[in-house]
């Protein structure tokens, strides 16, 4: 299906609003805004949904690190990092996904 919005807080909630789960994979500034996003509407009690993140041949992990900076000075609770789940393959996301709500 191709969906055309007019911005990207339009295209943000249709993704919000039509997903289940938010699989993050190698991306730019967008994928970046959504992800933040995302986690932070977790942060906020706004949803419950997972956020899996694909760190593929390590690509995320300056990301990963920023976040435990965050975290280590106090900018963040753990309890907020470990919103974003982080596998290193497509394979290992969606036996994440398939296991997330037998837990």
């Amino acid at each position: 299906e191709l969906h055309i919005t007019d911005n990207m807080h339009e295209r943000k909630k249709m993704m919000f609003d039509r997903s289940d789960a938010f699989i993050v994979l190698p991306g730019g500034l967008g994928t970046l805004d959504e992800t933040m996003e995302m986690m932070t509407w977790a942060q906020l009690s706004l949803h419950k949904k997972p956020i899996v993140l694909i760190n593929y041949k390590g690509f995320w992990s300056p990301l990963l690190e920023l976040i435990k900076h965050v975290t280590d000075d106090g900018f963040a609770s753990q309890e907020h990092a470990d919103l974003l789940t982080v596998v290193d393959t497509a394979e290992e996301a969606m036996a994440y996904l398939d296991s997330y709500g037998k837990k």
